[in-house]
Order: structure tokens, then C-alpha cells, then sequence
């Protein structure tokens, strides 16, 4: 869990980082070391992703939707035999959906040994972002319905703020029993 204050978000997020093997600088210091992320866009928010979670990006195609499942998750695709859980990200961050176009995409990630579609709005890049550019979230206490589950910190780039997203707290432990089931079908 990443805790409120900036030394110990830096801390795991080395830890991190050395653990998945994701730093391409090769000195240990917060100005130097580096994390690769792959930014997307859900409207007019930026978000990253840590890029050692990307299995593969991939345009929208026909999902099968599958019965008393939540809103955001849309159904399963087949992609080259595998049978992949999506979910719209929108719909998982309560934002209003929309209709998809030719910029959405699925964008495959692994989390926990499972591979989930993430359907956003568009990719944009993939960026270093230096460790010492990177903040922790707001407070969680800010109201009780929010708790920054989702945001492993706050990335400071040229071109503006990405809130930095933890691929293994975008499912609870339940989510992923009910997701491998379906996988399983």
C-alpha cells in the first residue's frame, strides 16, 4: 500500500520499480532514476500506467456481453484463442460514458496473472517520469466516498499532470474470483 507522504511513496515506488525491473536510469537517486509509463486519456484527464503491466494494445472489437456482471465490465473478447475480461474505464471511474470511436482502445494489462481490457478513450504516449517528479495522491480523507484507491501517485511531465494509476487496486480480490470465472468459460 502506498502510504500519504512523499518520502515513503518514493520509497515503494523504487522498490518498485527495481522489483519489476522497469528503471532505466542506472544511478539510485530520485533526479536520476526513472519509471516508463503508458499515458492514455478518459476525456480531459490523463492517466498512466505502469508499462511493465501493458501486454498489448489493441482497437475496439466485438465483445460479448455476459449476463449480471456490473456496469463496466462490458463482457469478453477472444484474442488469438484467449478469452479476455474488458472493462470500460470510464464506467469503473464513474465518469459518463460514451460512444466509442476510432481512437478507443483496449489496452491489455496483467493484474495478478490475469488478463483484464481496459477500454480508454485514447492512447497518447509512453513517458519516463523521473521519481522526484512524481507525488502522492491527495489525502484519502478529502470525503468518504473517494479513497484514491485507484492513484499510486501524481506524475508531473512537460505536458502536464498524469495521475498514475496502481494496476493491481483497479479490481478488488472478489472482482478478480468473479473475472477468472469468466475467463474459465
Amino acid at each position: 500500500m502506498y502510504r500519504w507522504g512523499g518520502a515513503c511513496l518514493k520509497e515503494e515506488l523504487m522498490a518498485d520499480a527495481l522489483k519489476n525491473d522497469s528503471l532505466t536510469g542506472v544511478q539510485n537517486t530520485d533526479e536520476l532514476v526513472t519509471a516508463k509509463y503508458l499515458i492514455f486519456d478518459l476525456g480531459a484527464e490523463s492517466y498512466g500506467l505502469e508499462i511493465f503491466h501493458v501486454n498489448e494494445i489493441i482497437g475496439v472489437q466485438t465483445i460479448t456481453e455476459v449476463p449480471e456482471q456490473p456496469e463496466y465490465v462490458k463482457g469478453i473478447i477472444n484474442l488469438r484463442g484467449k478469452i479476455i475480461p474488458v472493462l470500460d474505464v470510464r464506467l469503473r471511474f464513474k465518469k459518463e460514458a460514451r460512444a466509442y470511436d476510432e481512437r478507443t482502445c483496449i489496452i491489455v494489462v496483467d493484474i495478478q496473472d490475469l488478463l483484464v481490457g481496459l477500454i480508454i478513450d485514447r492512447v497518447v504516449e509512453v513517458v519516463d517520469i523521473l521519481l522526484s517528479q512524481i507525488a502522492p495522491p491527495p489525502p484519502p480523507k478529502l470525503n468518504n466516498d473517494f479513497k484514491n484507491r485507484y492513484i499510486k501517485g501524481i506524475g508531473k511531465t512537460d505536458n502536464g499532470v498524469k495521475l498514475l494509476l496502481d494496476c493491481n487496486r483497479l479490481l478488488l480480490d472478489e472482482e478478480i474470483d468473479g473475472l477468472m470465472e469468466m475467463e474459465l468459460k
